[in-house]
């Protein structure tokens, strides 16, 4: 280490004027980087080179640990600096992000897990909320087409309010899985907490579901709906008859998707594992759930509230109806996380041939 200059160096460049050193320099630091794992009986000035090393040749967000007052350069030079609180000295504690109270590595660990588990959680929160944003705009264009209002603004208001911001911030309550700390770290500039994947995920799997069973009940099940879009008539041109059959159909697309809601938010528990482990979710997401299906009965049944969302009561074969997006995301969700399982045990198997091809030839 001694022989060889930091990359990274407060010019940019290597350390040393020498095109042929620092050619040399930069190979010894790219073999550290990729090859060794254990640097003993190394100095404050080298923890510094180490981290600038995987900082600028290895590409790496590196952690620190430091306890004297010459690791505070180390401490600062790292993405994140973590000093000791009982042996620390103070000038160590001022240049770390991190001060571990107990002295205790596996703080550091606990620490990880729980970040990843914050990150994780906050993704999971966005990717349900993102779900119902399809089958509520989707009536405003279908209306230009000529069919029968399907949704009212109060009662997208409604499911956004009453549905999904609660059972959104339920969320941050939400268990680690299992298989967390095995993932692969998120990359912070690179990985997006929203990304492709995610708008995929809400817009054109779960959100498309959704609005297939909510379209499917509205025309299939409700009766007269599909005569009333065949009818072609403006709702100023309705009688009384079509507009109660109108809002009978409301209610059975607004019942549809609550329920498809509440489909997507036990999906949304887990990313790998099945949500059907757990008889139920944590108990802040349970008690959202319960409370939006006793809501959502509640406007749907109560006089009162029947006449503030145009809602109507609904039989028991159109209640059950409702449960077709539920269902349908429930059985599609298992399925794709349990293909996902068989790959990544699969995967589990192939590294561990891999790795036990050289013993068996030794």
């Amino acid at each position: 280490l001694e022989a060889h200059a930091p990359p990274g160096g407060d010019d940019g460049a290597l350390g040393d004027d020498d095109a042929e050193a620092a050619a040399e320099a930069a190979l010894f630091w790219r073999r550290c980087v990729e090859h060794t794992r254990v640097f003993a009986r190394v100095s404050p000035m080298h923890k510094r080179s180490i981290v600038r090393a995987y900082q600028h040749i290895g590409g790496h967000v590196v952690a620190m640990t430091g306890d004297g007052v010459n690791d505070a350069p180390a401490l600062k030079e790292a993405e994140v600096g973590i000093a000791m609180g009982i042996r620390g000295t103070e000038v160590a504690k001022e240049a770390a992000d991190i001060v571990l109270l107990d002295d205790d590595l596996q703080s550091v660990v606990a620490g990880m897990e729980q970040g990843r588990l914050c990150s994780e959680n906050l993704r999971k929160s966005i990717m349900y909320t993102l779900c119902s944003k399809l089958p509520q705009v989707l009536p405003t264009f279908a209306e230009l087409a000529g069919v029968p209002s399907a949704l009212t603004a109060a009662q997208v208001l409604l499911i956004d309010i009453g549905t999904d911001i609660w059972t959104a911030i339920a969320f941050a309550w939400q268990p680690a899985e299992g298989e967390l700390m095995r993932r692969a770290p998120r990359h912070p500039s690179r990985d997006r907490m929203v990304d492709g994947q995610v708008l995929l995920y809400s817009y054109g799997y779960v959100g498309l579901i959704q609005s297939i069973a909510c379209w499917v009940v509205f025309f299939g099940v409700m009766p007269r709906m599909y005569e009333l879009f065949r009818a072609d008539k403006h709702p100023s041109e309705y009688s009384i008859a079509d507009s109660e059959a109108d809002y009978a159909g409301m209610t059975s697309y607004y019942w549809t998707l609550v329920l498809g809601q509440v489909g997507a938010a036990l999906a949304a528990t887990t990313t790998r594992q099945s949500a059907l482990l757990r008889w139920a979710p944590n108990r802040w997401l349970t008690a959202c759930i319960v409370l939006e299906l006793l809501l959502a009965l509640l406007v749907i049944t109560w006089s009162p509230l029947q006449n503030i969302f145009k809602t109507r009561c609904l039989s028991a074969p159109q209640l059950l109806a409702g449960l077709l997006g539920f269902v349908l995301i429930g059985a599609l969700e298992e399925a794709r996380k349990l293909w996902l399982r068989r790959g990544d045990t699969a995967d589990e198997d192939s590294h561990a041939g891999s790795w036990s091809e050289p013993e068996k030839k030794a």
